[in-house]
């Protein structure tokens, strides 16, 4: 195992379709808690559109979240019109898995971002 990220960023809208491209990423697994909503619950402005452009662009995007509050993970998803897996039991490899099935894509082409080192990006070899 390995405790760190590939990349570091500020915001999960500053992951680019350039980015995504250049690392031959096809699919986003995304966390619910401080990525896509803040400490309010509220959805993070501008993230309906970011993720709109990705998915017009062939981009397959999944919510991976470790809540047990599925009504919150719902709201989102729907907000977002994203599919979603909660209670996830990161960084255990079977909400993943389920991910890449539900995204149908390989591993190495779906990357992972989250605010958590040890639940949302730890990376597994």
């Amino acid at each position: 195992m390995i405790f760190y990220p590939n990349i570091y960023l500020d915001n999960v809208k500053e992951i680019s379709l350039n980015l995504l491209k250049e690392n031959n990423i096809k699919g986003l697994l995304l966390d619910v808690d401080n990525t896509l909503i803040d400490f309010n619950l509220k959805i993070l402005d501008g993230s309906k559109n970011w993720c709109e452009n990705l998915k017009k662009e062939g981009i397959k995007i999944c919510i991976l979240s470790n809540t047990n509050k599925i009504e919150k993970v719902k709201k989102v998803a729907k907000e977002l019109d994203l599919q979603y897996i909660n209670f996830a039991k990161k960084p255990f490899k079977n909400g993943f898995i389920k991910a890449m099935n539900l995204l149908q894509l390989d591993a190495k082409n779906i990357a992972v971002a989250g605010d958590q080192i040890m639940t949302d990006i730890l990376r597994w070899k």
